[in-house]
């Protein structure tokens, strides 16, 4: 009887861990390869974490030696938001932002785009398949 109900209990705790990773990977979207003249390595995860949208480059995302690379986002109806700087005083060396949490006020990417505001040029661009919210 015990080890009836010790299995069981068991069965029970697999199921839930599967049904949490199986959700939370279902909150994640990858974008295509970057492409552009400066940017052309590596990709862009979408999550939800704690109920905010946040934005991962992957592991080898190359950031582009230019003066001001930023984050730069398009939602579906081409709306452009111009975020924060990929590479801050406060990171030292090679470090850079490597993840952003998106403002509330934009609704959804279609686009992560690498900016250079400084030549207020395009670096790379990754899209998503669709809008990811």
């Amino acid at each position: 009887m015990k080890n009836s109900i010790s299995s069981a209990v068991k069965i029970v705790l697999l199921l839930a861990m599967t049904a949490a990773v199986s959700a939370f990977a279902q909150d994640m979207h990858t974008s295509s390869q970057f492409q552009g003249p400066k940017a052309s390595k590596g990709h862009v995860t979408h999550s939800t974490r704690d109920g905010k949208s946040v934005l991962t480059l992957s592991d080898d995302f190359v950031v582009p030696d230019t003066p001001d690379p930023h984050w730069q986002v398009v939602d579906s109806d081409g709306q452009i938001y111009q975020l924060d700087k990929l590479k801050k005083k406060s990171l030292l060396g090679d470090k850079f932002q490597k993840e952003i949490v998106l403002p509330t006020y934009v609704k959804n990417v279609s686009k992560v785009v690498i900016w250079c505001a400084w030549a207020e040029a395009n670096l790379g661009e990754a899209s998503f398949s669709s809008a990811v919210q």
